[in-house]
């Protein structure tokens, strides 16, 4: 047989048949679709079959021929007319998290009206469902707010006839007549054009959009404006999103759904976007998903979302994948006005939660023209927070204030996320409970109603501890965001679920409902970043094994005991030591089964000594290692009159450890009254051993509204969060162990003690732990104005508390003020001021 010519070879025989089956399928697939068309016309529930033939038909066979007069209309009936029956039944997989957005705006609707009391339950609640289609949404959210009583009047509007006709028998079917479906450009539509005038005879309508003036309706106006998957497919997108701002109440939210490709390199400057987990779409996925749904007329330039999130202060921001497809990129993002709703004008909430932050007057005199001016005079001018100096530069730039402005409280203070101190910790934490007994700290602070604290955060056990003494104001500061995060979401649980739900999730670390409490409870009471962290990590709570105290840094230590106890085969003693009734049984385990493994030599000089060890899992840095070693070669196990271990770092390991870990054993019953190692050991709390704030009387007060007003969480070094309070102000610093971290004698520490003295107010105190017995920057202390006392000292058989983990705790008091003296916040208010309010 001759060749068909040249270097071309014949088609291989697979590939015939192949391209026959294509061919056939093709065949087959429109007849299908055409034969029964006049039988199915108008139906609503086409066959499965059906279905999935009519989404392929349109989106990828069918031309459009709906522009030759130019009309967006025709173009999209073009599209949804041959499918719109089938729209639903085909969009489940594509569409993916409409429902979290939906759960998402339905708590904020919640959260506000619980929140605005009688006034909320009067006014009229309206929502405004911008290219909503054939009603999908509006009926989805029936899982999470009864929308035919909640909302006054529900408006779906959208462009297609064939989906609004879809939309009218849905809720035909349903019975809800507070649903209107509107056949309209969303540019045209106008809320005055259907809503009743509001009580005081204006119409719900807003005159000119502007950056904050006269940007939304002055009276009425919706409360919820969302668009699913609908921002994508509208040409002038710019038009849409400028006539959002009109039509959305002035505590409104809007919540949008849809596809996105974007590089980090476009956002990673803008402080305004609530965070940027998961943003960035690598190159190989930001060219191929926008030019496969170029094919339908579905755009994904970056430059929607961007509009959409600088016409808008952004609230929540969710950037994740439908894995089903491919990985499509997607986001979820709720916002609400540029102006903020708690204050009429922009620099008032500046001025406002500047004030909360650094502790300066926030005043509003009745004279405040000459008052106010000599007021800040004397309150140190230049203390300014950094939350502060960028939302000026926002509002210098015509720019949204940082997400943090638009929280629903404003505990949790700006920072710069992109910052290598921050992102050095990889978005981990490293201890997933605190590691001081709160007991001690109780009893040695004593803490008063007008007390101003300032903590280091670490699991934030401890703070919720001195929230339940209601101090004024407790600053929790840490330079890792995640330890914040974990606080964050301990406080918004506390604000947002019941008790059982609370205890499941820091009690037992693990709630297999977790995803859905953080969506449709959670959300409101959370930072947008805090969000996107736990959004992207609810497999610490729901997964199988471990939970949340079997993560975080801390984790490795408790691991690596468990091998050993495998290894040595004293796992089922551990068992047998948590389960027994008398502190007697337990020390005969202790002593016969479990010490011997645990504190041999051998696992104290190749594994427990090893600094890498000590400082992934343990935390303990070089510096706190060099003064446990420090003070274990002047001890009596070294130069006693019977020494007995060497001067090596394994034989101050060991010592340590020793007289760490065999006083907590002798003395206090683990599964009774020790809950920081009974948490080590059996990976949870139970209902008689626990922290304070696990106690069902804590969740009852710290449930309670306003409960974490005074709560301000700092994600920065403790010397900057010092440097921005006002001096004079604080009278309780804890900052646990932090000093032993500064090398000797440098002079960082002495900056630090020196920026304590100033922000504390005569006779503030300092509480501290150490690894050490005498730290060598107690004469630091001195020096600087502060007289110390030691509160504990641990000695050989003895426990300083349940934890026994330090050497020391001591107490540093204010005697005197560095020079130039600390200015008396008192005096601020001088007789020229007839009033403030606070």
């Amino acid at each position: 047989m001759d060749s068909l010519g040249g270097s071309i070879l014949p088609p291989d025989p697979h590939v015939k048949i192949y391209l026959a089956g294509i061919a056939i399928v093709l065949l087959v697939g429109i007849c299908f679709s055409t034969l029964p068309t006049k039988n199915a016309k108008g139906d609503e529930n086409p066959s499965l079959l059906q279905s999935l033939w009519l989404f392929f038909y349109s989106c990828f066979l069918k031309p459009h021929d709906g522009d030759g007069n130019g009309n967006q209309q025709d173009a999209l009936e073009s599209f949804y007319k041959k499918q719109a029956g089938a729209y639903d039944a085909t969009r489940k997989a594509l569409l993916k998290g409409r429902e979290d957005m939906l759960a998402l705006a339905a708590a904020q609707l919640a959260y506000r009206a619980k929140s605005g009391g009688e006034a909320s339950e009067k006014k009229r609640r309206v929502w405004v469902d911008v290219g909503g289609g054939t009603g999908w949404n509006i009926e989805a959210m029936s899982e999470f707010i009864d929308v035919a009583h909640f909302f006054d009047s529900v408006y779906l509007v959208d462009f297609s006839p064939s989906l609004c006709e879809v939309a009218r028998r849905r809720f035909e079917r349903l019975g809800w007549t507070n649903v209107k479906v509107i056949c309209q450009d969303a540019r045209k539509f106008r809320l005055e054009d259907h809503e009743p005038a509001s009580q005081d005879g204006y119409p719900s309508r807003s005159p000119d959009a502007g950056y904050f003036s006269h940007e939304g309706p002055r009276h009425g106006g919706a409360d919820l404006i969302t668009m699913s998957y609908s921002l994508s497919m509208i040409p002038d997108y710019y038009s849409i999103v400028d006539s959002l701002p009109s039509l959305l109440a002035s505590d409104g939210i809007v919540g949008v759904i849809d596809f996105y490709v974007q590089s980090q390199v476009d956002v990673n400057f803008r402080n305004y976007t609530g965070g940027l987990v998961n943003r960035h779409v690598n190159f190989f996925g930001r060219t191929f998903w926008r030019a496969w749904f170029d094919i339908d007329r579905v755009a994904l330039e970056p430059g929607r979302r961007d509009y959409l999130e600088y016409r808008f202060g952004t609230v929540l921001n969710v950037n994740t994948r439908n894995y089903v497809l491919g990985a499509i990129p997607y986001y979820i993002w709720l916002g609400s006005h540029k102006r903020p709703a708690s204050s009429s004008l922009p620099h008032e909430i500046v001025e406002k939660v500047d004030a909360l932050v650094t502790e300066s007057p926030y005043l509003h005199p009745a004279n405040h023209s000459v008052a106010l001016s000599h007021a800040v005079e004397r309150a140190a001018p230049e203390i300014r927070s950094k939350a502060f100096d960028a939302a000026v530069v926002n509002l210098s730039s015509n720019l949204p204030l940082p997400s943090f402005f638009y929280q629903n409280h404003h505990y949790r203070i700006y920072y710069d996320d992109q910052l290598k101190k921050h992102t050095q910790f990889n978005d981990e934490y490293i201890y997933a409970f605190t590691w001081e007994d709160t007991r001690v700290d109780e009893r040695i602070l004593k803490l008063k109603s007008d007390d101003v604290v300032l903590a280091i955060t670490s699991a934030g056990d401890n703070l919720l501890s001195y929230a339940l003494q209601s101090p004024v104001r407790i600053h929790a500061v840490d330079l890792n965001p995640a330890q914040n995060h974990l606080l964050e979401l301990k406080v918004a649980a506390f604000s947002s679920l019941p008790y059982g739900d609370f205890w499941k999730i820091f009690g037992e670390g693990k709630h297999s409902n977790f995803r859905s409490l953080l969506i449709s409870k959670m959300s409101p009471h959370l930072s947008s970043r805090a969000f996107q962290y736990w959004l992207s990590n609810t497999h610490t709570f729901t997964k199988s094994k471990g939970g949340l105290y079997d993560t975080g840094g801390s984790k490795h230590g408790i691991r690596i005991f468990r091998w050993i106890s495998r290894v040595f085969g004293c796992r089922s003693a551990v068992k047998q030591m948590l389960a027994v009734k008398t502190l007697n049984e337990q020390r005969e385990i202790w002593r016969n089964k479990i010490r011997p493994a645990l504190l041999s030599r051998l696992v104290s000089k190749f594994v427990v000594s090893q600094e890498s060890f000590l400082w992934t899992a343990l935390g303990v840095p070089k510096n706190q290692l060099a003064i446990i070693e420090g003070d274990h070669a002047v001890s009596d196990a070294v130069r006693g009159p019977n020494p007995r271990a060497k001067n090596t770092r394994s034989h101050a390991i060991w010592e340590y450890m020793v007289n760490t870990l065999d006083p907590v054993v002798e003395s206090t019953h683990i599964a009774a009254e020790n809950p920081y190692y009974l948490v080590c050991l059996d990976g949870k709390f139970s209902p008689r051993c626990h922290p304070d704030y696990l106690s069902p009387q804590a969740h009852t007060r710290l449930s309670r509204p306003g409960a974490f007003d005074g709560l301000r969480i700092h994600t920065d070094e403790i010397d900057e969060v010092l440097a921005r309070i006002a001096p004079g102000t604080l009278t309780v610093a804890v900052i646990m162990d932090s000093m032993d971290w500064f090398d000797p004698g440098s002079n960082a520490a002495a900056a630090q003690i020196a920026k304590l003295n100033r922000a504390l107010r005569m006779g503030g105190r300092v509480m501290l732990r150490s690894g050490g017995l005498q730290p060598w920057y107690l004469a630091e202390f001195e020096r600087h104005g502060f007289a110390t006392k030691c509160m504990g000292s641990r000695t050989p058989g003895t426990c300083i508390d349940r934890v026994n983990m330090y050497a020391s705790c001591w107490i540093c008091t204010k005697r005197e003020n560095l020079a130039p003296p600390t200015p008396e916040m008192e005096s601020t208010a001088g007789p020229e001021i007839s009033s403030l309010q606070i």
